[in-house]
């Protein structure tokens, strides 16, 4: 089966909208536009939407945007560059004023990884983390807090935690403290830590405690921090002031499913609503509280996901918002008047290049039971026409959702006359911490994988998905979860698999993968390769490859520092020596993901002819009822 050319060239030109940020000023946002054919970022807009959008980079340079901070005057960008999926970046000030040139302060693919380089309000010096080595300069295991001086490009060590840690760290808006994250305590942890700049001091200022993990921001004048930590039966929303070391609990209940907390800065100087972002039922919602009260409202609920990004002096909000049946955008909208008419589209782009409404399928949600009772939630993408097939498309992390927004993979793959379904098994986001952790009771590849075994099963009781007609892929966790599938659930589950960027060998992706992310490993596996090699073994689709029934397509991006290219090579020598049949997908100019348009095209035109091919030509039989499987006691 094939797919209108049309159709697939009007949706991979619908890029996908990242990293909203309003200037200090307030007069524009700024965002990555990820597969948007002259570059991803970063593209700016006037909050006033008198001008179009506009990129800053050089279009077609060949260069990413990985991620981007404002300049505290509001005049330029710090940008993170990088090429061809690599994720060791180099830092660069582009200029709004396209008549000055962009500035290199750091050289790209400088041999380690940085982290959330921000310019401090002096002008002179950035703050960021990186994985170089204080002692020689090059790449190391530990990711450490610098100081960078824009003059000279020398770097000096502020903070060097005892473990490596994702530890994105945020300046204050006066410059004098850094706050970010540390593990010292436990792998799996994130302990609030903060720097002062001015004395040297380093302290802990708040720890959760063993694996639990907090996250914070800053006040708009740098006295407090508003963050969410993990408790032991949900998530809540405490305060510190700094001043007195006071701690206050703003939101402690589960009834209000807080994920994340911004504090904007207003444009009347006001410091006293916090945003509150909301993930219930894999759907994000949000709400303001007034800190000086503790008073709580939802706003901006309705059809579409509605995040709030920052206030306008006019008293608009800048959103971004996102819905199946149209990409990710961003508006302006009064908090007074939600009704999606009044919102003004900040991001437009070209009429009739994109897919219609009509043409797109809404996200339903779908529930079922696992193995042992969980009620488990996915997103359901019914075929445009008649199904011939299902496919399921699995999320990677794992620690993240579906939220039922715009996503082309299931476009495609629906268009081309596929029932997709997005499940958020257990260890997904989105559906309450205790969902969220219950992935590890097991580890990688216990229940969170029956969860999805089992919602093909829902599928397939409720019409939608026949034996010998359901395939499966995703991405990262979710390509592992494709090689779990085809190594352990039998063909008439599951009849192919096309894993993309998907582990293999927990040992080998544990120790070639960044070092900053093996602690993720040991937190969701319960501890090193060295303390449980039995269980990471058992716990790899490589030893199992000798049940491998359906067919394969093993999707790969060569320049992957996540889940390397090794994976490929060792799988490939197994299935080799095997005599086990498979196709390759591999893209050199990738790393993890496949994000340009032109290999998008070719991805999913591979994936709708793969799935199409394995599950054979419709013939009478295919044509009758749908078979129904009964499915064991606690599922549905």
């Amino acid at each position: 089966m094939s797919i209108d050319p049309g159709f697939l060239d009007r949706l991979i030109a619908a890029p996908r909208l990242l990293f909203p940020a309003v200037s200090p000023d307030g007069r524009w946002v700024a965002w990555l536009w990820n597969s948007k054919e002259e570059g991803n970022g970063p593209w700016i807009a006037p909050t006033a939407g008198d001008a179009p959008p506009r990129l800053l980079l050089e279009p077609w340079s060949g260069w990413d945007c990985e991620s981007f901070s404002w300049a505290p005057d509001s005049l330029s960008l710090i940008v993170a560059r990088r090429r061809d999926g690599e994720e060791q970046v180099g830092l660069q000030r582009v200029w709004l004023d396209p008549a000055r040139p962009a500035e290199t302060l750091l050289p790209d693919r400088p041999g380690y990884y940085v982290y959330g380089a921000q310019q401090h309000p002096d002008g002179c010096r950035l703050i960021y983390a990186a994985s170089r080595d204080p002692a020689t300069g090059a790449g190391g295991d530990i990711l450490h807090l610098y100081e960078h001086d824009m003059a000279t490009g020398a770097q000096r060590v502020l903070a060097s935690p005892r473990r490596s840690c994702k530890l994105t760290p945020k300046l204050d808006p006066t410059g004098h403290r850094i706050l970010y994250l540390r593990n010292d305590h436990h792998p799996s942890g994130r302990a609030l830590w903060v720097h002062d700049l001015e004395t040297g001091a380093d302290r802990e200022l708040y720890n959760p405690g063993g694996p639990a993990k907090a996250e914070g921001v800053w006040s708009p004048d740098g006295s407090r921090v508003a963050f969410v930590a993990e408790g032991p039966t949900h998530k809540r929303l405490g305060l510190i002031d700094l001043a007195f070391d006071q701690l206050r609990w703003l939101v402690d209940t589960p009834a209000i499913p807080v994920e994340h907390v911004r504090w904007p800065r207003q444009a009347d100087g006001g410091q006293d609503l916090l945003v509150v972002l909301e993930s219930g039922a894999a759907r994000d919602e949000a709400g303001f509280l007034m800190v000086s009260t503790g008073a709580y409202a939802p706003v901006f609920r309705g059809g579409d996901i509605l995040r709030p990004v920052a206030p306008l002096p006019d008293g608009r909000w800048v959103l971004e918002r996102g819905r199946a049946t149209a990409p990710t955008d961003i508006v302006t909208l009064a908090a007074e008047a939600p009704d999606q008419l009044t919102a003004h589209q900040l991001t437009p782009l070209p009429d009739g290049t994109l897919p219609g409404p009509a043409e797109l399928s809404p996200a339903e949600p779908f529930w079922w039971h696992s193995v042992d009772g969980l009620r488990v939630q996915g997103w359901l993408y019914r075929a445009r026409g008649e199904a011939r097939g299902a496919v399921i498309h699995v999320h990677g992390g794992p620690t993240a959702h579906y939220d039922g927004r715009f996503d082309p993979v299931p476009q495609a793959l629906a268009r081309a006359g596929f029932n997709v379904l997005q499940p958020n098994y257990r260890g997904s986001t989105g559906l309450g911490l205790a969902f969220q952790e219950a992935i590890k009771d097991d580890g990688w590849g216990g229940r969170e994988q029956e969860d999805i075994r089992t919602g093909i099963l829902a599928l397939m009781n409720a019409g939608l998905a026949r034996p010998g007609r359901v395939g499966i892929t995703g991405l990262s966790y979710g390509g592992y979860s494709a090689w779990w599938a085809i190594t352990h659930v039998p063909r008439e589950v599951i009849v192919a698999s096309a894993p993309i960027c998907g582990m293999t060998d927990l040992v080998t992706d544990y120790w070639t993968t960044r070092p900053d992310l093996r602690p993720y490993s040991e937190a969701m596996m319960g501890g090193t390769p060295d303390e449980l090699p039995e269980k990471y073994r058992e716990r790899s689709p490589i030893h199992f490859v000798d049940r491998i029934e359906g067919r394969l397509l093993i999707v790969q991006g060569l320049t992957d520092p996540n889940v390397t290219p090794e994976h490929v090579e060792i799988m490939r020598a197994e299935l080799d020596a095997r005599g086990i049949p498979y196709e390759t997908l591999l893209f050199p100019d990738e790393g993890h993901g496949i994000v340009k348009p032109g290999n998008c095209r070719g991805l999913y035109e591979r994936l709708i002819a793969f799935f199409s091919e394995a599950f054979g030509p419709s013939d009478a039989e295919d044509q009758g009822t749908p078979a129904t499987v009964t499915v064991a006691a606690g599922e549905s």
